[in-house]
């Protein structure tokens, strides 16, 4: 794991010492999660993730919060996938909005923005423009009207939440979009995993990712929740693919994710990490009317 480590370090500035705190706190705070009753995790996200803040003041999401020119880059590359679902007169929510850099973003373009998060400590010290609301959320719930947003996003989110949580709350998604409404969501690909701090360390995710997924993994859970539409997207600077989840070109990611299933642990996640295909998971699903 060692040139992870340092791939780690280099990305994030940090010392090999630095990250293995990181390491532990966040596996002991994620093992609190992990083991917690449904009505624990209520008010436990938002204390965990206060908390990892507190303990480790130099972790990524801090640093990169006081780096405006770096949070812009970042929202820009983001707004790519999703620009062509937004207008004008449009409500947007972001679900594990941050530092809200995106969320702000958007709302230069949109009438109205919602920014759910569980964290305190990450909006700190924030201006917000006038049409951003910020909600704070017990990880599950999402706090706005039924049927009232037309676009909701999700980045590096569903991954964090519990697994029963998880279904809830892409269920309470659902509830809050209005017809034609659309949920985007963009998830770490277990394929290529772990993609929180112990993939520094672990083969499986032991930190606050207490869920990574397959793209049939996702896909099961919103045919589920009632979205009958969904889509599977990859989006980069020069161009974006879609390719609409029939029952054909699911079984076709179904049979691939079963075949990088069974390569030894480290070539499975060489190769992933090299596919455009395995690396992110992003899923575009459409409420109908």
């Amino acid at each position: 794991m060692s040139n992870y480590i340092n791939e780690y370090a280099q990305k994030n500035n940090l010392t090999v010492e630095q990250i293995r705190h990181l390491y532990e706190v966040e596996k002991d705070l994620a093992t609190k999660l992990r083991h917690a009753t449904k009505e624990e995790r209520q008010h436990l996200y938002t204390r965990v993730y206060d908390e990892l803040f507190q303990k480790v003041p130099f972790h990524p999401q801090l640093i990169n919060k006081a780096d405006p020119e770096d949070n812009l880059q970042w929202s820009h590359s983001r707004i790519r996938l999703i620009r062509d679902f937004l207008h004008p007169d449009a409500t947007f929510l972001e679900v594990g909005s941050g530092d809200c850099c995106l969320a702000s973003e958007v709302a230069k373009i949109t009438r109205q923005v919602y920014a759910v998060d569980v964290s305190n400590e990450i909006t700190k010290d924030i201006d917000f423009p006038p049409n951003l609301e910020l909600v704070i959320s017990d990880g599950v719930s999402i706090p706005v009207e039924a049927g009232s947003v037309n676009v909701i996003y999700s980045d590096q989110l569903m991954e964090h939440l519990h697994p029963e949580d998880a279904i809830e709350q892409l269920q309470n998604i659902y509830n809050a979009l209005a017809p034609g409404g659309v949920y985007i969501c963009h998830t770490p690909n277990r394929l290529s995993g772990p993609h929180d701090i112990s993939g520094c360390y672990d083969e499986i995710a032991t930190g606050f990712h207490l869920q990574e997924y397959l793209i049939t993994d996702l896909y099961a859970l919103f045919k589920k929740v009632g979205f009958s539409q969904i889509s599977y997207y990859k989006s980069t600077e020069n161009f974006q693919i879609k390719i609409p989840l029939t029952s054909i070109t699911k079984n076709i990611f179904q049979l691939s994710e079963n075949i990088m299933l069974q390569f030894p642990y480290s070539l499975r996640r060489k190769i992933a990490k090299s596919s455009i295909i395995f690396r992110g998971i992003s899923l575009v699903g459409i409420k109908l009317a």
